[in-house]
């Protein structure tokens, strides 16, 4: 670990950033220049001031996206700033380029009010194709998400959120198929009850699941207690249909699923053991899971999945939002929505065969070059199919 933080630090050095704007045109002489620039680039200004939906087709913002953060949740590492967050929002933009040729542009915004917050993406959002938040603290990203959708008529994405729930739902359709058991009729217990974790629950409702039991810090969130979060409300009403109270040790006896976006090492052999026979288990607590997939495996769990790549099916959200914004840029879309977070989902779990599914692969690698062009494909024909898609 100590020569992966020099290493690190030594390229960050000598990279002094992970992305750089180069030129598209030609400058060499007076004729390309008064082109490019003045006095010629009036006409595409005036073009697009008659008709403001010609600046996806004059400038460069149909492939161009924002990666905005506030500082609030950079990785594990919580409220260290919006200046600390640029060295992942820069590595977030070379991973949009690597696996989906799309420009992102990091905006690190210094303030944790929603209003401002709100206001300035709002205020900006007519330079780009498309607004990934990432890294916002629960539950303002919610309201921020929401009211963005509200207000703006381009694509807005919660990586934290969705692109993690659409990995799992992804992961967990496969897994599913391996133990012989379907969606309608497991119970799943979900570790963490933040951005990531509650975008989980609600894919997995809209997927079919019906029994799903959340768990914060305190337990698990019930019926029956008075929270002031309206997440916590929201969630007290639509999973735990037997309303189950107390710990993860209490709750995750006869548990067909576990999916942990929490902390690491809250579970134990003992727990796995507790579940219910041909388990599924997904930890991925980053960088120390819930528990390591080897360890689970030996208590019983038929499958493990984390967020560590150095263990077979890494539950990875690049595998979702390079092309959920390279099908949602390409058709114009101007939301999206749920009908294209599941599409996405299953066009990743499609792309392995009955002859390739295994304990060890239920997901694609992030590397597989037939992950962006599907997931691109699926969601740009559910955007048409929904109504979202302009073009």
């Amino acid at each position: 670990m100590n020569n992966l933080k020099q290493r690190t630090m030594e390229a960050h050095k000598t990279w002094r950033g992970k992305i750089e704007i180069t030129s598209r045109v030609s400058l060499e002489n007076t004729d390309e220049l008064t082109i490019a620039y003045t006095p010629g680039v009036a006409e595409p200004c005036m073009a697009i001031y008659e008709n403001p939906e010609l600046s996806f087709e004059l400038t460069r913002r149909w492939n161009t996206v924002a990666i905005i953060t506030d500082g609030t949740a950079i990785l594990g590492l919580g409220d260290i700033g919006p200046e600390a967050g640029m060295p992942v929002m820069e590595g977030k933009a070379v991973l949009f380029k690597r696996f989906a040729n799309i420009d992102a542009i990091p905006l690190c915004v210094r303030s944790k009010d929603v209003d401002e917050i709100v206001k300035a993406i709002s205020l900006f959002s007519g330079s780009f194709g498309g607004i990934n938040l990432e890294d916002i603290s629960a539950p303002r990203c919610f309201e921020v998400e929401r009211r963005l959708k509200e207000m703006t008529d381009i694509p807005i994405f919660h990586d934290d959120q969705h692109g993690a729930a659409i990995v799992v739902l992804a992961g967990l359709r496969n897994a599913l198929r391996i133990v012989n058991k379907q969606a309608s009729e497991i119970s799943v217990v979900i570790s963490g009850a933040g951005s990531a974790g509650t975008a989980i629950a609600k894919l997995l409702l809209k997927a079919g699941v019906k029994d799903i039991v959340m768990l914060d810090r305190t337990g698990a969130i019930n019926k029956d207690e008075v929270y002031e979060n309206p997440a916590f409300k929201e969630l007290a009403q639509i999973t735990n249909p037997k309303n189950k109270k107390g710990t993860l040790v209490d709750v995750i006896v006869g548990t067909d699923v576990f999916i942990g976006v929490s902390a690491p090492k809250i579970l134990t052999q003992e727990m796995v053991k507790s579940m219910a026979k041909d388990a599924i288990v997904f930890a991925m607590a980053n960088p120390m899971p819930e528990i390591l997939p080897d360890e689970a495996k030996a208590a019983g769990a038929k499958i493990a999945c984390s967020g560590r790549s150095d263990y077979p099916n890494q539950i990875n959200n690049v595998l979702v939002f390079p092309g959920m914004f390279r099908g949602a840029l390409d058709v114009r879309a101007k939301d999206i929505n749920e009908e294209m977070q599941l599409a996405a989902a299953h066009a990743l779990a499609d792309l392995i065969t009955e002859e390739e599914l295994n304990e060890d692969y239920v997901i694609p690698s992030p590397f597989d070059k037939r992950v962006v062009p599907a997931v691109a494909k699926a969601v740009g024909e559910a955007a048409i199919r929904t109504g979202v898609a302009k073009k």
